[in-house]
């Protein structure tokens, strides 16, 4: 059976339900690490602006009239925005569906020319996942997309896959997610570990990922969650603590 990002995804979104608004909270060892991100501190404290590019395949967005304002890099975003008022924030999102990470890092210098980040944050795997691409081959290109950042001096965080109980048995995720974890650490790159994440969420109870529904409700609540993650891991990697506002007197 062949399966493609639309099916996946659709699997994904219709085990989510309305559910309590969520605490978003992730556990310190997902966020935390000693990679910097020294493009994104030099950008915010010399010249006060951060433009930010999501690479990423389908599960980048959410379909509907509110979905880019709801999905993960537009929540980013405002949260970021918000976070570091001072600061022109801007978060654009580059959605190559179908793509492999070997396409994606084909394409990785003209991106660059494009859009002049100060950082990118790589979102693959799955596609890889499902078309059962040679792990050698996987690892080979995320190397190559992560050199062509550093040579160009932009900053990367590499995002795994999304979690969902009902198609973790379909496609195995986890050897591909090993070797983005390993490649991350060879590279000196923060890892946002969206796998891990999400089954915590559902391990706890913070999202019920096994309940039907056919809506972007709880979707968007989770992308609003990943998005406030997202911002936490760009705060602390870049030391960008201090230009949090402070608390009014």
């Amino acid at each position: 059976m062949r399966l493609f990002a639309p099916a996946l995804a659709f699997l994904f979104w219709s085990a989510m339900a309305l559910a309590e608004p969520p605490n978003c909270e992730i556990p310190g060892y997902f966020l935390e690490g000693q990679y910097e991100l020294k493009r994104v501190n030099a950008s915010v404290s010399q010249h006060r602006q951060l433009t930010i590019a999501v690479l990423g395949t389908g599960s980048s967005i959410l379909a509907g009239p509110e979905g880019p304002r709801s999905a993960y890099p537009a929540r980013l975003e405002a949260v970021l925005k918000k976070r570091l008022p001072s600061v022109s924030v801007k978060v654009v999102t580059l959605v190559r569906s179908r793509e492999t990470a070997e396409d994606l890092a084909a394409g990785m210098s003209k991106l660059l020319v494009d859009q002049k980040p100060d950082l990118m944050i790589w979102q693959c795997g799955t596609v890889d996942a499902m078309r059962h691409i040679d792990l050698d081959e996987f690892r080979d290109a995320l190397s190559k997309g992560l050199e062509t950042l550093h040579k160009s001096g932009v900053d990367a965080i590499l995002m795994n896959m999304q979690y969902s109980p009902r198609t973790e048995t379909i496609v195995a995720l986890g050897p591909y997610a090993d070797v983005m974890r390993v490649v991350a650490q060879q590279h000196e790159v923060p890892l946002f570990d969206r796998l891990g994440i999400m089954h915590h969420w559902s391990d706890t109870g913070e999202f019920d990922l096994y309940v039907t529904g056919n809506d972007n409700v709880l979707a968007a609540k989770v992308h609003d969650c990943l998005g406030r993650g997202l911002a936490t891991m760009v705060m602390d990697a870049a030391h960008l603590g201090e230009l949090e506002p402070k608390p009014a007197q």
